[in-house]
């Protein structure tokens, strides 16, 4: 590739597809079966809403020099992973980011160098789409449809109970093949952990995408029928978002559970994570009771089937106890993750 090609790559128009939801498990395996199409990349969990964004940036130009600053960051995720740090590796991505930025550098948004980097590296990978998925994105349509007038949206929607039970566990993910997860970030997933916390946090993420139901550019797939008729479900998914079907899409590892260890020697879609009940899979019965309590009205516009279960009394107090420390923990652990504290909290505690 030539340089100018390179210096340009961020300039084009290709629609980008971006995947957000309620469930970490359903993104991720959405992004693996999409990056497997010849012709789209994946952007993984750059969590540029919310993290390297806010509402109050919009349309406002950036100094080369925060420029740089922020597509090191950008790189560096993408390339290294998301718990790097840009300073770590020495200003490796230099050239590259000296070629997306132009010289002389041409004065850019934050929005418009985050457009610039995922075409780039959609192009510099072979392929023409760049598809991005953060979960957290789900309180972000609005902005995306803004900013992105020929995007697609898929939305990931989970049974909080699956949402419940892969957020109890996800904690052991370094133990099951995930190793780039840091001590502290095990740490900070046990403490994020509530079945309070995740049940709001669900209902929240449920109501901000409703709104966008009926929109001709959001799509809801339930992860459910992911696992249960993957085929049929990704030929509707590869219609709405305007690319051939292609079989090997489907041939994804088997890696990213957080109650199974990875084993990336098989491929496929396990439909059988969607059959076993959720007290055979690790939630205890107090932990249904309250996920269905507060997740109840939204669960039954879904279409999700409440269980008929009895709290344990101890179980039950020391859950609704633990809840406001867990929370402020909870907060603590998680404000480098965020541009705007107040912007944040107000989208994921809407009631």
């Amino acid at each position: 590739m030539k340089a100018e090609e390179v210096q340009d790559a961020g300039r084009g128009t290709a629609p980008v597809i971006f995947i957000t939801g309620n469930s970490r498990s359903g993104t991720t395996l959405m992004m693996r079966v999409m990056n497997n199409h010849e012709e789209v990349h994946a952007i993984n969990e750059p969590h540029f809403f919310e993290k390297l964004w806010s509402p109050a940036d919009a349309g406002k130009v950036i100094t080369e020099a925060e420029a740089v600053q922020l597509a090191e960051k950008l790189f560096t995720g993408q390339r290294d992973g998301f718990f790097e740090r840009p300073e770590v590796h020495g200003h490796k991505y230099a050239e590259e980011i000296r070629r997306l930025l132009g010289t002389p550098y041409r004065p850019l948004s934050r929005m418009a160098l985050y457009k610039a980097f995922m075409q780039y590296e959609a192009l510099v990978n072979g392929k023409t789409r760049p598809c991005e998925k953060t979960p957290q994105n789900v309180f972000y349509i609005g902005e995306i449809l803004t900013h992105f007038p020929e995007a697609r949206v898929i939305n990931m929607l989970r049974d909080p109970r699956g949402v419940l039970l892969s957020q109890k566990k996800k904690w052991k993910r370094r133990s099951l093949g995930a190793n780039f997860i840091t001590p502290r970030e095990v740490l900070r997933l046990r403490v994020n952990y509530h079945p309070l916390t995740m049940s709001k946090l669900w209902n929240a993420s449920y109501r901000a995408a409703e709104q966008y139901a009926d929109h001709p550019r959001v799509m809801t797939v339930k992860f459910e029928n992911m696992l249960r008729d993957p085929e049929e479900e990704l030929r509707r998914i590869c219609a709405f978002i305007g690319l051939p079907y292609m079989q090997c899409m489907l041939d994804v590892p088997h890696a990213g559970s957080s109650t199974e260890a990875d084993d990336r020697s098989k491929k496929g879609i396990k439909s059988g994570r969607a059959e076993k009940t959720w007290t055979e899979r690790g939630l205890n019965l107090t932990e249904i009771h309250l996920c269905q309590k507060i997740c109840g009205e939204c669960m039954r516009s879904a279409g999700y089937e409440l269980l008929p279960v009895k709290p344990d009394p101890i179980k039950l107090a020391y859950y609704l106890a633990a809840f406001p420390v867990k929370l402020g923990l909870a907060l603590l652990f998680n404000l480098n993750r965020m541009r705007s504290v107040g912007d944040t909290l107000k989208r994921r505690l809407k009631p």
